[in-house]
């Protein structure tokens, strides 16, 4: 029980930090980041700054906060610039609407850098490497094919109203696109291109057809070609500059995890095994406080990741299946049925959204099985175990045979039974010593019957 305290406990503190940092509706942008900056000495060189953050993965909630607080730094630091080294496969529209209107708010030159080799900005990438005040690519790079998604998934419409949706998205996107390749002055039509029609260019065409501004094969190559640039009236210095690497906080860091759509389907699993593992065993405890966690995170994460409203339905039609097995003989039709509509609401779940948003089959197959045999063994055997006749106490001695220890008669008589000595009666009259079957029980009181000699 102690070892049950302790749990729910630690589990608790969990909860209200988890709940804190959630309730901030992500990491926080309002006010500025205190950190510790060497003291100046007389005499010292005073050498130029630039900022540099990089950006992997795909574009979220916690990646707008990040390049909001790394602008802020640079701005208050009074940077020559900031660099952003750039790799993504895209990523929601709503965050690079809000990374967008930073870049062309902030009082620092921005520069976007699709690096190292081999990295692409694409969908939502294409936004953010055009709206820079310098855009830069290294060599074997790409960028192009701009379809971000919105934050949100279908919620039951018909199929013309969605078709609807997407072209007023679409046409939304082009228009987006097409005011920031102007206010940049950068290749408007092959912008409008991206969305339209999923153009991409390797970095040289990029280049040529005035997509972006630099080729630089390193860091270093790119701030020697950066020095000297005219961004806004102000001429950057970056020949000989310090580069101040700045990182994500942690609590960005764990933002930033739970934005993966694989962490969602983790904690939704989590969700369903403890919580049905607390109802099938009550006052468990643990599996139940870790799944109520689990459940919470998990309705956060379904309101900035795309959910498929159908994925979730047959999610929880097979969780009915599984259960259903138990309690009806269908030789083992529900299970598969449990099975086949699991996999199918897993591979739907996240079907609406770009490639950088779906769930792979590496973690679709494993979670099947896993939650197949989840319910087939674990759950299931505790509810047939719910369903086994009573082995104990008192509705246990109903149908047992004993011998009567004196006459038994509607006035009364005893019996022995399980260590005890009990009142009995019978309508029929009944000699000492003859067996008797125990047919009811009435208070304190066992009601007999003359067991026929077979």
């Amino acid at each position: 029980m102690n070892l049950y305290r302790v749990k729910v406990i630690a589990l608790a503190s969990l909860v209200a930090g988890l709940v804190c940092a959630v309730g901030s509706d992500g990491p926080s942008t309002n006010g500025p980041v205190l950190e510790s900056q060497p003291q100046k000495q007389p005499g010292d060189v005073v050498r130029t700054r630039v900022g540099l953050i990089k950006v992997e993965g795909v574009i979220g909630p916690a990646t707008a906060g990040y390049i909001k607080r790394a602008i802020t730094r640079a701005e208050r630091e009074q940077m020559q610039c900031l660099i952003i080294q750039l790799d993504t496969p895209g990523g929601l529209l709503d965050s690079t609407k809000v990374i967008v209107q930073r870049f062309l708010a902030a009082n620092v030159p921005v520069v976007v850098y699709v690096a190292p080799a081999g990295a692409h900005a694409a969908s939502a990438g294409c936004f953010i490497t055009l709206a820079a005040d310098v855009a830069a690519m290294a060599p074997a790079t790409s960028i192009g094919a701009a379809h971000p998604v919105t934050i949100g998934g279908p919620t039951g419409e018909s199929e013309k109203q969605d078709e609807v949706m997407k072209q007023k998205l679409e046409n939304y996107a082009v228009s987006f696109i097409e005011t920031i390749a102007s206010k940049r002055k950068r290749n408007v039509e092959w912008a409008k291109a991206s969305v339209k029609e999923s153009a991409a260019l390797p970095a040289e065409k990029a280049l040529a057809t005035n997509v972006i501004d630099i080729i630089a094969k390193d860091l270093p190559d790119l701030l020697r070609q950066l020095d000297g640039w005219n961004v806004n009236g102000k001429v950057i210095k970056t020949a000989e500059a310090e580069i101040v690497e700045i990182g994500m906080l942690p609590r960005e860091k764990v933002f930033q995890l739970l934005g993966r759509p694989e962490v969602m389907f983790i904690l939704m699993l989590i969700a369903i095994y403890g919580i049905i593992a607390e109802l099938n065993n009550p006052g468990a405890i643990f599996p139940g406080v870790v799944g109520a966690i689990a459940l919470i995170l998990a309705l956060y994460m379904a309101a900035i990741l795309p959910i498929n409203i159908a994925g979730v339905a047959l999610i929880v039609l097979a969780i009915g299946l599984f259960i259903a097995e138990v309690y009806a003989t269908s030789h083992g039709v529900l299970t598969v049925g449990g099975i086949v509509s699991f996999f199918l609401g897993a591979l739907m779940l996240f079907d609406r959204a770009e490639p950088a948003y779906r769930l792979s089959l590496s973690i679709i197959v494993p979670a099947t099985v896993v939650t197949a045999l989840f319910f087939i063994f674990v759950i299931g055997a505790g509810l047939r175990a719910q369903l086994l006749p009573v082995r104990a106490g008192r509705e246990a001695m109903v149908g047992k045979v004993v011998r009567a220890l004196e006459p038994i008669d509607v006035t009364g008589g005893r019996v022995f039974i399980e260590g005890e000595y009990w009142n009995a009666v019978s309508e029929v009259p009944i000699e000492k010593g003859q067996p008797v079957e125990i047919v009811a029980i009435d208070g304190l009181t066992l009601k007999v019957k003359p067991k026929d000699k077979q």
